[in-house]
């Protein structure tokens, strides 16, 4: 397997690689598909269609309790790809490597499992403004639930976020703090390690949300120092409704389980129930099979281009992109942080950005339109939502030629 820290090498056969998408060479409206809402959702390569498909076909059957054949099979298979992901991310052990049903899922797993036992009444956590909501809601839930207190870290007009309103807002009493790696609605990435490295000085630990992080550069948890990661296969070109949670080994036995049920327990009678070996005790239920398996193919996927090599590559697309944008006088970015991935959100005064996503729909581009699950950074500009532009490996600088055209486009026939 391709190590994800790879240095560049080669060069980078976007063509060749837009190949590996099949949706990519539809029509939408008559129009060549131009995709860039990746930061919603990326597009799936052929291996991993046909590592899913494959499973369906001829490995489906529950895992870690059959002795037949097929069982056998789909263990194996699930547990390498927990092996893959550790490899990805560098983690020490398969121990630290729980399957969940995505981001969402990871962050309200510690929300439940390490917050209920260990934050109570009058305790912090921090997160930032420019949170998703799934970084917000459950910490919220939380402490409403056990009386302790949520504090934000500002942002400045650029998007990034105030280090030093960050530094001062420890106390004795923060207890977690949770934050974005890079920013859905702005781009912006934001300074984790030294995030990471402020708490550990408080003796605080720290979950990151590397739901946009993973798919544009590498992820290393043992040089970041986090204590638990989270991130989602659909945002990595993997299937949906899969994600993972990484968590450091020492913290993760500290946990209660999140869910009950079938394969994280040990024995179960009336009396007591005692609870299975990481990383299954986390892991309730049938889980989704075919999903992991899909995931790792992702991965092995993304690791033979080399993570190194998108990253180089994406900031050149990124930067003529945001270029082009800034050529229509009318249009304003909302995000201008000094580090910037994935994604361009802009607005265009008098123009919905509804309006705007449905009229270069039209040219067969599709953006996205909203608050993007960050109402709160809406709030901060003073809008109720804007027009986002998201690119992924497959994406060319050419791509914003045809943006930018259907954006003049609208503004002349509005205007």
């Amino acid at each position: 397997m391709v190590h994800p820290k790879a240095p560049p090498s080669g060069r980078y056969d976007v063509d060749k690689i837009r190949a590996d998408f099949p949706i990519l060479s539809m029509e939408v409206h008559g129009k060549p598909l131009v995709f860039l809402d990746n930061a919603a959702s990326t597009q799936k390569p052929r291996a991993v269609i046909d590592a899913v498909e494959r499973y369906y076909r001829a490995e489906n059957a529950n895992i870690h309790r059959g002795v037949y054949y097929l069982s056998e099979v789909a263990t194996k298979k699930y547990e390498d790809a927990r092996q893959t992901v550790q490899q990805f991310l560098n983690a020490a052990s398969t121990r630290e490597i729980i399957f969940t049903s995505g981001t969402t899922d990871s962050i309200n797993l510690v929300a439940a499992a390490y917050g209920r036992k260990f934050i109570k009444e009058g305790d912090e956590i921090i997160i930032s403004t420019m949170e998703h909501h799934s970084n917000i809601v459950p910490w919220q839930m939380l402490c409403q639930e056990t009386g302790a207190k949520l504090k934000v870290v500002p942002i400045d007009d650029n998007g990034d976020i105030i280090f030093e309103a960050y530094e001062a807002l420890f106390s004795p009493r923060t207890r977690l703090v949770a934050m974005v790696y890079i920013s859905n609605s702005l781009g912006t990435v934001n300074p984790v390690k030294a995030v990471i490295d402020t708490a550990h000085q408080h003796g605080v630990p720290v979950l990151l949300d590397a739901a946009q992080a993973v798919a544009h550069q590498p992820v290393d948890v043992q040089a970041l120092d986090c204590d638990f990661l989270a991130f989602s296969g659909h945002k990595i070109f993997g299937p949906t409704g899969v994600g993972v949670l990484y968590g450091r080994e020492k913290i993760l036995e500290t946990m209660n389980p999140y869910r009950g049920g079938g394969d994280m327990i040990r024995s179960v009678t009336f009396e007591k129930t005692t609870y299975n070996e990481l990383p299954h005790r986390f892991e309730a239920g049938t889980p989704n099979m075919a999903g992991v398996i899909g995931l790792a193919e992702a991965l092995k996927y993304v690791n033979s281009i080399g993570l190194g090599r998108i990253s180089a590559y994406e900031e050149e697309v990124l930067a003529y992109g945001t270029e082009a944008l800034r050529s229509i006088k009318e249009l304003r970015l909302i995000g201008t942080a000094k580090r910037k991935a994935g994604a361009i959100s802009f607005v265009i005064d008098g123009l919905h950005p509804h309006d705007i996503g449905t009229w270069v729909d039209r040219a067969g581009v599709a953006i996205r339109a909203g608050h993007h699950c960050t109402q709160p950074v809406m709030d901060r500009y003073h809008i109720p939502s804007t027009s986002r532009a998201s690119i992924a490996l497959y994406n060319k600088k050419e791509d914003f030629d045809v943006l930018v055209e259907s954006l003049k486009n609208i503004i002349e026939v509005f205007r």
